[in-house]
């Protein structure tokens, strides 16, 4: 089993946005060293939550800090972006450090609808229209030069220009995503954290309608999750308030703050009953955030990989605490054995 690491760049309460950037540098270097494979930094715009509205900026700061981890986006939503643009800044990575470099593409937002306005590329279309799959034909075609030689962009000279490219995902919480990915052969990063009632249907779809490619020869999937790990269940449930809390606030429309105290959150949580808690309103067989010791996390994550045949995990933790999230991850590493996995591949 792979494990990899989602980060948003959570901003504690009491704490900056730049505290919050360097939490994701500190975070990247010892998932680094613990063995996860994947490093992914997510984007979000105008949000007090979370610190990192550009992962093209992190990403070579966090590759330049680590050495055998594949750093990536989590993803790039591509809608916001010129295509060509979006190409050379991950050619450029790539040419930097080759190998290591992963194009995670998405189609949401990533914000309310007037900074998605404020963001789009052409203002002029009050509601802009929906061509994320002529944007991915055309990325792909920029990134491997790939343009037919009559289209006019097949004489642009991509710069930098370097052997290969970076890996492209294509990022979703849907049936819609599943089948795009599977259409174009990309391997899929589904946000089982975003859509869990969708889970099934969408791996499903996706292995089903899969379309062999230059890309990939078979299906190839990554499932994103939550979980909160700790020495105890009891500290573990204390640390998830503040997901608990942060979830509820988002999903019912309200304030995207800093991320609370756990002793705030539990504080808040209990002036809105039982039914506060939004691990427990999902329809779908599986949370969308493990909650416990390490034990209980690396049971339930075994259980659904096996369910859902899913070979690599990518673990979202957003609680309060930087030193606690470090050591979520830590104790999920070990438990894994993932130092001794990545000492046996360096022997072969």
């Amino acid at each position: 089993m792979k494990l990899s690491v989602l980060d948003q760049s959570p901003v504690p309460a009491g704490s900056t946005p730049g505290e919050a950037l360097r939490n994701t540098m500190d975070l990247a270097r010892r998932a680094d060293a613990l063995g996860f494979a994947r490093y992914w930094i997510a984007e979000h715009h105008a949000i007090e939550t979370l610190a990192s509205p550009a992962p093209e900026i992190l990403i070579p700061l966090v590759a330049a800090e680590t050495s055998r981890i594949r750093v990536g986006s989590g993803g790039v939503l591509l809608p916001h972006y010129s295509t060509l643009k979006v190409a050379e800044v991950f050619r450029m990575l790539h040419a930097l450090y080759p190998g290591r470099i992963d194009l995670g593409l998405g189609r949401a937002p990533g914000s309310g609808g007037l900074e998605a306005f404020a963001l789009q590329r052409d203002r002029s279309k009050r509601l802009q229209a929906d061509d994320f799959t002529e944007q991915l034909t055309e990325l792909l075609a920029f990134l491997h030069r790939d343009f037919p030689p009559e289209h006019p962009f097949s004489r642009i000279k991509i710069s930098p220009d370097m052997p290969g490219a970076p890996d492209v995902w294509l990022l979703g919480s849907s049936a819609w995503s599943a089948a795009v990915a599977a259409r174009y052969g990309l391997p899929y990063a589904f946000a089982h954290f975003i859509g869990p009632e969708q889970t099934v249907a969408a791996l499903e779809h996706y292995r089903s309608h899969f379309t062999p490619s230059k890309f990939l020869d078979e299906p190839r999937a990554i499932l994103t999750l939550g979980a909160v790990c700790a020495d105890t269940l009891a500290e573990a449930e204390r640390l998830a308030a503040s997901t608990k809390l942060l979830i509820r606030r988002i999903r019912l429309g309200g304030p995207r703050r800093p991320v609370p105290t756990p002793e705030e959150a539990m504080a808040e949580l209990e002036t809105l009953g039982e039914d506060a808690d939004p691990l427990t309103w999902d329809a779908s067989e599986w949370p969308r955030y493990i909650v416990g010791d390490a034990t209980k996390v690396r049971t339930a994550l075994d259980s659904m990989a096996r369910e859902l045949q899913i070979e690599e995990l990518m673990i979202l933790t957003v609680i309060h605490d930087h030193r606690a999230r470090v050591h979520s991850y830590e104790l999920l590493a070990e438990s894994f054995g993932l130092a001794k996995h990545m000492e046996g591949r360096a022997r072969s």
